[in-house]
């Protein structure tokens, strides 16, 4: 049979649940995914004075072929997005600034240090979001930065992320959706503090100083970004869950959750309808976290499906801004991108195929019997027909086809990179 013979028969399978298929495929194709573009060159960036990677991040492999310059990795991004449904979105690094080669120290960065990714994105059709960046450098080379003790090394991390919601905003501007611009640090310490309050407090200074001047929401959304623990502070980490929560309510700023970021038992997608209820927008860094903040590549599984399962059921497609983070050079990168965007967008593909209202109705009367058996039974009903359809719809690959394409551009493209590069 056909794949629109096969989408019309699933298509049966959950009308009669009262879904409409074609409005759930049309909702879908406008919830755009921030894709991350570190995972296309290691999180390395094009910076002339580039430092080492650190602020407890690391990267594991030496697949061949990773991006070396903007070209390449722009280049990389457009073969992930053939391959992905939807229009979507690419989140930068402030790390990504192309300076022609002269050194520009970060708290001087400017719009005009990313003409060049705007002129992209408005050919490609895409939004960008995008991130300070507050680690591989000597000023973050003791793991304080925003806290750290000396002013001076304050003052200079506070003016690069001035500057970064000034390049947010510019990209809000140029590409007429607004930018996310998230703040995540590393600071922390190894062993335990002997003062957790005094970090915070200057944290919570240098955010204040940071957010004084006021820049409209249509071009650019500020949000702050929790982490547990991480190599260098495992014991303590200033900008936890409950310092960022409690600051991003009382300012009116988005709170954005890494889902590599918490306890290995604790999971995002329990959280999002409690922070829903106090908050217009959330967002999220959709990562996998191996025994701890390992960011593998996204996988469709459980937790996955509940984080979709939680936006759909709670009306929160648009309130949730979905970003991606992970890195992963132990595979072919452009692969990477693909693997986990199409994803995450299977995952709402899921959700947006259940019938939620039925089922919050069966647990308002108590008849779990039914929730659970219902709740099990659509874990296998024909999605993947669904979603089949839906990439030949959009004009992306079906199934694992995508694959071969990914081999011939690392033969003709990627392994080229690494022959020069030996």
């Amino acid at each position: 049979m056909t794949i629109r013979e096969n989408y019309e028969i699933a298509k049966k399978d959950y009308e009669k649940w009262g879904i409409n298929v074609d409005k759930v495929l049309e909702k879908l194709k406008n919830v755009p995914i921030s894709i991350h573009c570190w995972q296309g060159d290691d999180i390395a960036g094009f910076e002339a004075n580039k430092g080492e990677l650190s602020g407890g991040i690391d990267v594991t492999g030496n697949y061949p072929g990773k991006a070396t310059t903007p070209e390449e990795l722009r280049m990389d991004l457009e073969k992930a997005l053939s391959f992905i449904p939807g229009k979507h979105r690419v989140n930068l690094h402030a790390i990504y600034a192309e300076t022609n080669g002269e050194v520009i120290e970060r708290d001087a960065l400017e719009p005009k240090h990313f003409e060049n990714w705007v002129k992209w994105a408005k050919e490609q059709g895409l939004g960008l979001d995008f991130n300070p960046t507050l680690f591989s450098h000597e000023k973050a080379a003791e793991g304080l930065t925003l806290s750290h003790p000396n002013e001076e090394i304050r003052e200079f991390w506070i003016n690069h992320c001035i500057s970064s919601r000034k390049i947010g905003e510019y990209f809000g501007k140029e590409l007429g959706t607004p930018s996310l611009t998230n703040i995540w640090i590393p600071d922390g310490y190894k062993d335990i503090p002997s003062d957790r309050l005094t970090p915070r407090q200057r944290l919570k200074e240098s955010l204040d100083k940071i957010f004084e001047e006021e820049i409209d929401e249509a071009y650019n959304v500020d949000a702050v970004e929790s982490k547990l623990f991480g190599i260098g502070s495992e014991s303590y980490v200033v900008g936890s869950h409950e310092f960022y929560l409690g600051y991003a309510l009382k300012n009116n700023k988005v709170c954005s959750l890494d889902t590599g970021h918490f306890h290995p038992t604790e999971t995002v997608s329990n959280k999002i309808s409690s922070m829903l209820l106090y908050s217009d927008k959330l967002a999220l860094h959709v990562s996998r976290p191996v025994r701890w903040d390992s960011d593998h590549v996204v996988i469709l599984d459980d937790e996955l499906r509940e984080i979709g399962l939680e936006i759909v059921r709670n009306n929160a497609l648009d309130k949730v801004m979905i970003g991606l983070d992970f890195f992963d050079a132990s595979i072919n990168r452009v692969a990477a991108w693909t693997i986990g965007t199409r994803n995450m967008i299977k995952a709402l593909l899921y959700a947006l195929l259940v019938p939620n209202e039925y089922l919050k109705q069966l647990q308002e009367d108590g008849n779990f019997t039914e929730r659970l058996a219902l709740m099990e039974e659509f874990k296998t009903y024909p999605f993947g027909a669904i979603w089949d359809y839906y990439c030949e719809k959009m004009g992306v690959p079906v199934q694992e086809t995508w694959l071969e394409e990914v081999k011939q551009y690392e033969q003709e493209v990627l392994a080229k990179r690494y022959s020069v590069l030996a």
